[in-house]
């Protein structure tokens, strides 16, 4: 995978979690929730693309390893959302398969570095 791919998938996975945040009432655990989420999905792509302009190899790891820390709680938010939400929800159940699979290439990433 091309970096300029995984740049793409983080920034679209972040506008789709926000766009699922819109459609959630506005009840108090929602709101924990829409706050948690909207911060951490959105944060994976702005880390990873700060990672980019690393200035050492050592900076690079760390924004990649704060973008899989990120990615790790959005998966975490989007499950309990599965787990509080009665209705059958396709968007979500595939930004948690999308979570899962950004979690697994930037831990990749990670390894490699290593």
């Amino acid at each position: 995978m091309r970096e300029n791919d995984l740049l793409g998938r983080t920034f679209d996975f972040g506008v789709r979690c926000l766009k699922l945040l819109r459609t959630l009432p506005n009840t108090s655990e929602y709101q924990i929730i829409k706050h948690q989420l909207g911060k951490s999905s959105t944060s994976i792509g702005a880390n990873y693309e700060e990672a980019q302009a690393g200035s050492s190899k050592a900076d690079f790891k760390n924004k990649v390893r704060i973008s899989l820390k990120e990615a790790r709680e959005s998966n975490y938010w989007l499950r309990v959302l599965k787990a509080i939400n009665e209705n059958t929800n396709e968007e979500l159940n595939s930004l948690i398969v999308e979570s899962r699979e950004i979690k697994n290439i930037l831990a990749s990433i990670i390894n490699k570095l290593n």
